[in-house]
Formats: C-alpha cells, structure tokens, sequence
C-alpha cells in the first residue's frame, strides 16, 4: 500500500525513529549500486549524548510491535473494584543514536568524500544536540567533504547550510534538501520541496572528477511506507504541525475530509 500523499507524508514524523533508519539503508544500497569501484558508501552512527536534552524527548526502544490492543497486560486489585487494563512498552535509557552515510575513497585511506544527512526532530531542536550538528556541519565545510542535507521534518527551526534569508521567499518551503559541494565553497545548492509534490530525484556529489550520482528520494520513501506497513496510519487523526491554510485545505481534501 502507497501513502495517500504523492511525496513527503506528514502523518510519518510521529514514526521519525523508524523511517530515518530505514531510509539510510536503503539511501546507501541505492547509491551504492552506482559508485565508482574505489568508493564505498557506510551508514555510520553517533550517539546524541546530551543527557538533559534526551530525556526531554525520550524514545521508545521497540523493535517490533502490535497495536496496542493485541498486547493486554492483566491488572489485579486487592478489592473487588475492577481496574482498567494497562498495556506495556519497553522504553530504553539509553540515549538516542543518530545515523547519517558516508561516502568514503578505499585508495585514499577511506578519506570522507561526501557525508549525506537526513535531518531528525534533534538536530532542529534548540538545544545541545543542534549545536552538535552545527559543529559537525562546520566542520565537514571545513573539511572539504561534500555535505548533502534532506529536511523533511516540518518540527523545529531552519538549520540546513544555506542562510535561510538568502532564499526568495516564493522559494521556501517546509522541506528543503541543500548540497554543498567541496570544489565550490561559496555557492549552496537548495531544492524546495513542497508537500503537494514528489520528492524530487537529486544529485549526489563525488570527487571533483566524478559524475554526481542521481538519488531517487519517492520510490525510497515508499519502499519505507510499504515495508514499516504504514498503511495502519489513521488519517482521520489531527497533524499537530504548523501548515498554511492553502495547505490544510488541500491535506483536507485529498483525504475526504470536510
């Protein structure tokens, strides 16, 4: 089953933790298939290790899971008053990981080409874990590595290297995927995307001697929508983000509201 939306499907940010992972690996496998033989492309993690902050927005650690109701937990009582049934979910202290690919040249003792992040709630938060993606942002920058960032996450402030006030207005948009590339430091490449739309296919940077490798962002996020089974999701629930009302009007419509 296909989402309703024809690109980026709001109702998935609630299930943020799942589609980030899913669509890494398979970001990666798609890339893979199409690099040059001396490149290699790797998820790889960091912890997010602000304390605070993580218990702010904790996250539930389950692997697999049923609706809730398929899962009772029996409640007893010293009296004879019957208590409401509880159901449980096992959640993880320890704090969240987030995951980003890694472009890497095996003959040039696996130097970082390129780095591609796909933005989580965390990194648009203010707070410790933004200013840690900040750092790292500068410093790939600084590195020279190629930094291609996908933002499909409406929750929180702007963060994606380009200057938010360098956009035309007519240009901005919720979603936004930004390319920098290492041979050209003063320019920043920027896609709007807008929900009523596709996600685009994009280009992903290499050396300065390679061709850009072009990334198919839909059939990924659909392959994440059909193999988590979102199909279960009910679009009759409220969207707690922020949308214009042009934009609520059309959500309301394609999906039959009134």
């Amino acid at each position: 089953m296909k989402s309703p939306f024809p690109g980026m499907d709001p109702y998935l940010e609630q299930f943020w933790g799942d589609i980030h992972a899913r669509l890494m690996v398979y970001m990666a496998d798609a890339i893979m298939e199409q690099l040059p033989g001396d490149l290699q492309a790797r998820v790889e993690s960091r912890l997010l290790v602000d304390a605070d902050e993580y218990r702010r927005h904790v996250y539930p650690d389950v692997l697999v899971s049923e609706p809730v109701d398929k899962v009772p937990v029996p409640t007893t009582s010293s009296s004879d008053i019957a208590l409401a049934e509880t159901h449980v979910v096992a959640l993880s202290d320890e704090p969240p990981v987030h995951r980003h690919i890694e472009i890497i040249d095996s003959n040039s003792g696996n130097r970082v080409v390129t780095v591609i992040e796909v933005l989580s709630p965390t990194n648009k938060r203010p707070g410790p874990a933004r200013e840690s993606y900040q750092r790292k942002q500068h410093e790939y920058l600084r590195a020279g590595v190629n930094l291609v960032e996908i933002d499909l996450i409406r929750e929180g402030k702007f963060i994606v290297a380009v200057p938010r006030e360098m956009i035309p207005l007519r240009l901005r948009s919720p979603y936004i995927i930004c390319i920098r590339r290492s041979n050209r430091p003063l320019q920043a490449e920027y896609i709007p995307v807008r929900l009523q739309e596709p996600l685009p296919n994009i280009a992903i940077p290499l050396r300065p001697t390679d061709t850009d490798v072009p990334l198919l962002l839909q059939p990924l996020l659909d392959q994440c929508y059909k193999q988590g089974r979102y199909g279960t999701i009910d679009y009759q629930s409220k969207l707690e983000a922020y949308f214009s009302d042009d934009d609520r009007q059309w959500i309301n419509e394609l999906l039959g509201r009134q």
